[in-house]
């Protein structure tokens, strides 16, 4: 029972430090990004305002940008996750041990899965609410 909550501790910062370091890479990526289109809108003689797209934007687009790219993260993972916890079910070769660490893994992932699958849904709901859109 203790290794499961070590494993469970471990998994959580993976995520939270996937989750910073998606963070620095996307706020520099977003700026960058709002500055190509503010010179492309000027280079069309449009301002800003004019020039929005009616996407939104602000804070609301760069939080659902940085969800959207660490659920991306979390699904290449879990993929993996899941195939190298089935290759150590089949070498197990029905070992108590090896089909137990294999079971534990699976189950981790679908865990981190749904996890990501809520956290999708809160964000979403309080952006919408907050929004108004």
């Amino acid at each position: 029972m203790k290794n499961i909550y070590k494993n469970i501790i471990k998994n959580i910062l993976v995520i939270v430090v996937v989750l910073f370091s998606t963070v620095s890479i996307s706020v520099p990526a977003y700026a960058q990004l709002t500055n190509a289109k503010n010179y492309a809108c000027n280079g069309a003689g449009l301002d800003a305002n004019a020039c929005t797209g009616g996407g939104g934007g602000g804070i609301s687009q760069l939080l659902t940008t940085i969800l959207n790219t660490l659920s991306w993260v979390v699904g290449v993972v879990a993929v993996i996750m899941i195939i190298i916890a089935g290759f150590r079910y089949i070498v197990s070769g029905g070992e108590e041990a090896g089909v137990r660490g294999a079971k534990n893994a699976i189950l981790y992932v679908v865990v981190g899965i749904v996890i990501v699958v809520l956290a999708q849904i809160i964000v979403q709901f309080v952006l919408k609410k907050s929004t108004g859109v």
